[in-house]
């Protein structure tokens, strides 16, 4: 047969992978009885195609892996796809908007159908795109973060963490979309520099003919101020600490604090404090026991807790209406063209808003305590070693990690309330119901919470979950530990720390051995390649 003069890669390649695949070459063989390999595909989402990096990734893996089962040990590359919470969801939103259609007006039952028609159709894209760039995963044991199996251990580890006193409500900030209308995490910000203003206000000192003057960012937050702060040894200002300031507009009275927030070489000096939409804030609030008002319902608009004349009003809308109204009181000493950093949302491209709200929160500080003693004593070591300060750097400022999102797509929190506003956490309806039942002396009407968790929070099993955890599996006895992790710096902690944490919690072992860092792939300006930045070079199955 003569020898074709084009070679022809397309047909070629996928006649000898599916005769590899075919042959059970990829699969893993826990009877085998030689020493076991295991590496965690970082789960790709589940909402559109692979681009360079996860070439890059996916690639460094399959050398790994390839080479050790030539070594003739029982590997085990596991496969698999994340259901990813906000993008999926956007996704279909999308798509329904072109039909005319509403997730609002269909409820939640139809669209979460209409979400899984669509990942029936569109979701099998990437494992059809890994095939072809010849990743030789164990498809036999390939996994979804919303199967039955991963749905049933994020139900157990949200149960397990609240009953170990790790998972708790509280009223904290947030990172608000209100466009999306959900919280969202730290990696779904981007910080976007902008040429904005700094306006001074002067607020009158009660019982005084004095000002002191305040500069900020976002006069529309004045409205929920609570203090304003001096520094304790500014000389200048010092003498104001204990009295008291009219708010503007407002007319209620809030105190002059002394904390060390407020830079004296800063501004004015003097910092004016909004709680309930501010960061910083938020920790001089709670330091000096002060009210925290949040004046934005969840699409950013003022709430009831502003004077009438305000409430409904858009925030930059508001902005602007407050800036003349100061001025025409002559309470706008200047405005001073200002830079600034501000952070908007990778997904919808709004402003980020702080926002005061009950969410669900794990208690992340404590988690990571074994979770930095394991890499300081080299139960997992990073390669390059250099990434280890990164690691360390993240792990030493933990926060509460808040771990609910008002989403529709994803785990819904096994949460389950009565008409006092009581909860019941539990694996199952019937178990929160028969606990309710003895707790009300009677049967009680029960609605279950409808947010659901983070994707990093399923995600952060994956190790365990894959294998069959929370049941005692003969994988999970056989490969987990796994080897080694293969990923990105940009996830060090969004994903690598929560696979440790949750690892040594529920596995008392560390997830992988070692964690090889690669880095990232970035487009002509510098930028990480992203889908929603729409830079990818995206890989092509044809």
């Amino acid at each position: 047969m003569p020898i074709e003069k084009n070679y022809d890669p397309a047909a070629t390649e996928t006649r000898i992978y599916e005769k590899w695949e075919q042959s059970g070459a990829f699969k893993a063989d826990p009877n085998s009885g030689t020493e076991p390999y295991c590496i965690m595909i970082p789960p790709p989402n589940v909402t559109g195609n692979l681009h360079m990096g996860h070439a890059l990734t996916f690639t460094l893996q399959d050398i790994l892996i390839r080479y050790q089962r030539m070594k003739g040990k029982d590997v085990l590359w596991q496969p698999g796809t994340d259901h990813a919470g906000i993008a999926t969801q956007m996704v279909v939103e999308r798509q329904l908007a072109a039909q005319k259609l509403d997730r609002r007006e269909m409820g939640r039952e139809k669209f979460l159908e209409k979400i899984w028609e669509w990942k029936t159709e569109s979701g099998g894209n990437i494992t059809r795109q890994l095939r072809r760039l010849g990743a030789s995963c164990d498809w036999s044991r390939e996994r979804f973060t919303m199967d039955e199996g991963l749905s049933r251990a994020v139900t157990q580890e949200f149960v397990t963490l609240y009953r170990d006193g790790l998972i708790y409500k509280d009223n904290r900030l947030v990172n608000w979309d209100p466009k999306l209308l959900t919280a969202v995490s730290d990696l779904e910000v981007e910080t976007k520099d902008i040429k904005g203003n700094l306006w001074y206000f002067k607020y009158p000192i009660e019982n005084s003919e004095e000002f002191i003057t305040v500069a900020t960012t976002r006069p529309e937050t004045m409205l929920g101020d609570t203090a304003v702060a001096v520094h304790p040894e500014n000389e200048n200002l010092k003498h104001l600490i204990g009295k008291n300031v009219v708010l503007p507009l407002v007319g209620r009275l809030i105190p002059i604090v002394g904390d060390e927030y407020a830079d004296p070489e800063k501004g004015t000096g003097a910092v004016k404090i909004t709680p309930a939409h501010d960061f910083n804030d938020f920790e001089v609030g709670k330091r000096h026991k002060l009210p925290m008002i949040n004046i934005f319902d969840k699409e950013a608009r003022l709430n009831a807790e502003v004077p009438e004349k305000y409430q409904g009003i858009e925030r930059f809308a508001a902005r602007k209406q407050i800036v003349a109204e100061m001025e025409g009181l002559g309470l706008l000493d200047k405005i001073e063209p200002h830079a600034h950093a501000v952070p908007h949302s990778e997904r919808s491209g709004v402003v980020i808003e702080p926002w005061l709200s009950e969410q669900w929160y794990c208690n992340a500080p404590k988690l990571g305590e074994e979770a930095m003693k394991a890499v300081q004593d080299g139960r997992t070591k990073f390669v390059p070693e250099q990434w280890v300060n990164t690691y360390n750097a993240w792990m030493k400022d933990l926060q509460p990690w808040c771990i609910s999102r008002q989403l529709w797509w994803g785990h819904q929190i096994p949460a389950w309330y009565g008409e006092d506003g009581k909860f019941f956490v539990a694996t199952t309806e019937a178990e929160a119901q028969a606990e309710a039942d003895k707790h009300y002396g009677k049967p009680a009407m029960l609605k279950q919470d409808e947010d659901v968790f983070d994707t990093w929070f399923s995600s952060a099993l994956w190790p365990f979950s894959t294998l069959g955890w929370p049941d005692k599996t003969s994988e999970l006895a056989r490969y987990y530990p796994t080897n080694v992790l293969v990923t990105g710096f940009d996830i060090i902690f969004f994903w690598v720390a929560r696979m440790m944490m949750m690892g040594l919690h529920f596995m008392k072992d560390v997830p992988f051995k070692d964690v090889y860092i690669h880095a990232l792939v970035r487009d002509e300006k510098g930028q990480k390649m992203s889908k929603s930045k729409g830079n990818v070079i995206p890989h092509r199955c044809d």
